[in-house]
């Protein structure tokens, strides 16, 4: 399974595991182009080695499916690499695109595009995320075997939450106040947050920032006086009864923290590249709230029109929305079952492709 970065082996993790744990005589390879994504994985267990993928040139690829002599290759939602798909395809060796998502702006539908189309070919079938990406396709008299599979992060969150992993010291800190977890964030959406912090005491906030290189730490310590991290929780530091914020200074904990919110906050929405990791929030039955750069993300769309989810524009609209959350306990209910409702709608994508490689044979023949 190929995946560009951190983000792409999420989406196609589930679809790994449910391999590994209907074909467990196969050895896995999981590969990524992106040192944060190698970095992140290089130890997961559910592959039997992971490495970076050799630059896309024909003598790496012939010599890497060489060496593999894959029988079966995953594709992840993009980054094509030509010569790598050209031989997989010339030695007739399945390839499957996992959560795919096209949109009309993407060089496939440009007059420039031949290459790119060419690529397309090289796949089995392609699993798409969303009935607008089929159309693309064919509305663009591209023929390749597609269908509409759904997205499989829905599956992965689903199966994080089903788990109800405790994480250590959380329940200690809260104790029995409510709690907002912001996940994600960026300075923005912290200064979003910090008059609402100061203004009330008796809520606990966790805040898990998207950066934990040691300046930004400080710089966000600094910006919620009285903050503790969680390194200093988890070390049995005495911290004082009136410290409600705790900083979260690791990564893989955040999709577990969002079960003993009351209200998520989702960090990137006043950024250009948009907002992060949603369903992650939402699966847990959590009203969620960003900022106003969400538009490209489906996913989030969806929670908004299910009336799960909030945007918002600066400051005072997100106290607006908080004290009224905080303040009604119906509206705060009612807004977190219809998050919840919504991933669970979507939940099914994996099965549908595992399905596939059952019924033409694929890790069989």
């Amino acid at each position: 399974m190929h995946c560009a970065s951190l983000g792409e082996f999420e989406q196609g993790r589930p679809v790994l595991e449910a391999i590994r744990k209907e074909f467990p005589q196969f050895r896995i390879v999981l590969s990524f182009f992106s040192p944060s994504g190698f970095e992140i994985r290089k130890n997961y267990n559910g592959a039997d080695q992971v490495i970076y993928l050799p630059l896309d040139t024909p003598d790496n690829a012939r010599k890497l499916i060489s060496s593999l002599n894959p029988s079966l290759v995953l594709w992840v939602k993009y980054e094509y690499w030509f010569h790598y798909l050209s031989e997989l395809k010339k030695r007739e060796i399945p390839v499957i695109l996992v959560s795919g998502i096209f949109r009309p702006s993407q060089p496939f539908f440009k007059w420039y595009g031949g290459i790119w189309r060419k690529m397309l070919g090289c796949f089995r079938i392609l699993f798409v995320q969303n009935l607008a990406s089929l159309e693309i396709l064919e509305s663009a008299g591209i023929s390749v075997n597609a269908e509409v599979a759904g997205d499989t992060r829905f599956d992965r969150v689903i199966d994080i939450a089903e788990r109800k992993e405790e994480v250590d010291h959380i329940r200690n800190f809260i104790g029995n106040h409510r709690v907002l977890v912001a996940g994600s964030t960026w300075e923005d959406d912290e200064t979003e947050l910090i008059h609402y912090v100061k203004q009330h005491p008796e809520i606990k906030f966790i805040i898990a920032p998207h950066e934990i290189d040691e300046t930004n730490l400080k710089d966000v310590k600094k910006e919620f006086e009285g903050s503790v991290f969680y390194s200093e929780l988890a070390a049995g530091k005495s911290i004082t009864e009136n410290a409600n914020v705790l900083i979260i200074d690791n990564i893989g904990m955040l999709s577990k923290l969002y079960r003993y919110a009351d209200v998520t906050y989702i960090g990137g929405g006043f950024g250009s590249d948009g907002i992060h990791n949603t369903l992650e929030a939402a699966v847990y039955s959590k009203p969620v709230i960003f900022g106003p750069v969400y538009q490209k993300f489906a996913e989030a769309r969806g929670l908004v029109e299910a009336g799960g989810a909030f945007s918002i524009q600066n400051a005072l609209e997100l106290e607006k929305l908080l004290d009224q959350l905080f303040g009604d306990p119906v509206f705060l209910q009612s807004t977190g079952e219809k998050s919840g409702r919504y991933v669970y709608s979507m939940k099914g994508a994996t099965q549908k492709i595992i399905r596939y490689v059952n019924e033409n044979r694929l890790l069989t023949n």
